[in-house]
């Protein structure tokens, strides 16, 4: 049977309003990736970052409902930015995305409070069905 929400896009909140996302990335091209994917189902990507120090900042400045975050970044890595977003907001809904091999950063990023994980390449489907999953956690 058809969700009645379905057409509207998954990006969408129940009170009616658009999730927030903010991209935390070094790579230009994973970034737009991402902002594409997360658009075409009516996400609000309220803001993009280059590095963890500069993700922090954003974060407590938009408070968003969802965050992807590179596990790899000059200045300040994932997990040590995964930290402090979490400390500063024990609820933060945090996605790692990380290259393959990387299976014991992502194991330490879990353990440190991400809610789930990405693999580069993205794959579209998964990187909707993974948020998708994350927002729906209580």
């Amino acid at each position: 049977m058809a969700d009645l929400n379905s057409k509207v896009g998954d990006g969408i909140s129940p009170t009616g309003t658009p999730y927030k996302v903010l991209l935390i990335d070094d790579s230009a091209f994973v970034i737009k990736q991402l902002q594409q994917f997360l658009i075409s189902e009516q996400y609000e990507v309220v803001a993009t970052a280059e590095n963890g120090e500069e993700g922090i900042n954003l974060y407590k400045e938009h408070k968003p409902d969802i965050v992807t975050m590179d596990i790899t970044m000059p200045k300040m890595d994932g997990i040590t930015a995964l930290t402090k977003i979490i400390e500063f907001d024990s609820n933060a809904k945090i996605i790692m995305v990380s290259a393959l091999g990387k299976e014991d950063m992502v194991k330490k990023a879990l353990l440190a409070g991400a809610k789930n994980y990405i693999t580069k390449p993205l794959d579209r489907k998964k990187v909707l069905e993974r948020v998708k999953m994350v927002l729906d956690k209580k």
